[in-house]
């Protein structure tokens, strides 16, 4: 179980006391994919993809911080951050070295570990062994890229801990959307596809998805079906990642009518405004099985944000009268019925919203 660049996998643990001390709360760390050689080993030289360039220290926020009031549910839990080294969410599953002949800066043949699959066990392990084995809750969560391996994991982390866990899953800006971008083209399945192949994820994906969508068993509209274990989606409709990446990627915009709007929506004309309330339909339509299901839970706000359980809008953004860490609360200790599904009015209709400053990946 190694990262990118060969370098052991990583976590930052804050001890749970009290009443929290046999909780558990495993976050696992967001960052986007690399889909070929040449990205990949451009990660690899960064701190998601070598934990020798890795902070030691970090900070714990919302849903991990360890403020009671700030964090009234959780705050005495276990709480880990698990970093993130891989590249594909850890689904990676490619046992050789990958020897990338040529590294521009260098000068120097490069060897890619692609392990994600490997660090995930590894990490759930070394917990297990630190106390994670008499846990009595616990909670598999994620941002982003981290959002998509805690839904992708969720199942694999009620099946690794003991029987009488109790399990929930949260995926906090993770629920990608397999939709066509402005110009038409489903731009953003074929580099999910690229991602899958290159990390030979496929056999870490649920079978029976793989056997009807393939790699667009990467995207969680095709996967929430799979998934028996308990989970909550935290989204905005108005998703600031995916709407720059998915939804208007630079390729589908070469006159670049659009780079002023997606990186700052507060702009947008009227027309620009309308095709994002078209991206939100879609939204809405692709949580709509996760809609159905009994156990689960839907916080769909309409703001212009992308993570939102690790900073400020853990406690501020809000559906009818409930900030996330009330519902996620509500819905995790089942506070009230064990389904939780709350969908926000389109934009600009909720004032709670954090104005979400531009920038750029």
């Amino acid at each position: 179980a190694v990262c990118l660049d060969g370098s052991p996998p990583a976590y930052h643990w804050h001890p749970g006391t009290g009443s929290g001390s046999r909780n558990w709360i495993v976050f696992l760390e967001g960052g986007a994919w690399c889909s070929d050689h040449a990205s990949c080993a451009q990660r690899a030289r960064t701190s998601f993809g070598s934990s020798d360039l890795m902070d030691r220290q970090t900070r714990f926020l919302g849903i991990l911080s360890n403020s009671a009031q700030e964090n009234p549910d959780f705050y005495n839990w276990n709480r880990v951050k698990v970093k993130y080294c891989d590249g594909a969410s850890f689904t990676g599953n490619v046992n050789t070295t990958v020897t990338v002949a040529f590294d521009s800066d260098s000068q120097q043949a490069l060897g890619l570990m692609y392990r994600g699959e490997k660090i995930w066990k590894a990490v759930i392990s070394d917990l297990l062994s630190k106390g994670m084995s008499d846990a009595e809750m616990a909670l598999l969560g994620g941002c982003s890229a981290g959002g998509l391996a805690a839904t992708l994991h969720c199942s694999s982390f009620k099946e690794l801990l003991p029987r009488t866990t109790y399990v929930k899953c949260v995926s906090d800006g993770g629920y990608f959307l397999d939709a066509k971008d402005i110009a038409g083209n489903f731009s953003f399945r074929s580099f999910f596809k690229d991602v899958v192949d290159i990390h030979n994820a496929r056999e870490n994906l649920p079978e029976a998805c793989v056997a009807e969508h393939d790699a667009q068993c990467f995207f969680p509209q095709y996967v929430a079906p799979h998934i028996h274990v308990p989970i909550f989606f935290v989204n905005p409709a108005y998703d600031v990642w995916q709407i720059q990446n998915i939804f208007i990627p630079d390729a589908a915009d070469p006159d670049r009518k659009w780079t002023t709007c997606k990186y700052n929506p507060y702009v947008c004309s009227q027309d620009q405004l309308s095709v994002l309330q078209g991206f939100r339909m879609e939204f809405l339509k692709a949580v709509e099985y996760v809609r159905g299901v009994d156990q689960s839970g839907l916080f769909i706000d309409s703001c212009f944000s992308h993570c939102q359980l690790e900073g400020l809008t853990w406690n501020t953004n809000t559906i009818g009268n409930k900030t996330i860490r009330e519902a996620f609360g509500d819905w995790y200790f089942a506070r009230g019925g064990s389904s939780y599904k709350s969908i926000d009015c389109p934009y600009p209709c909720n004032p709670t919203c954090i104005k979400w400053t531009s920038w750029r990946h």
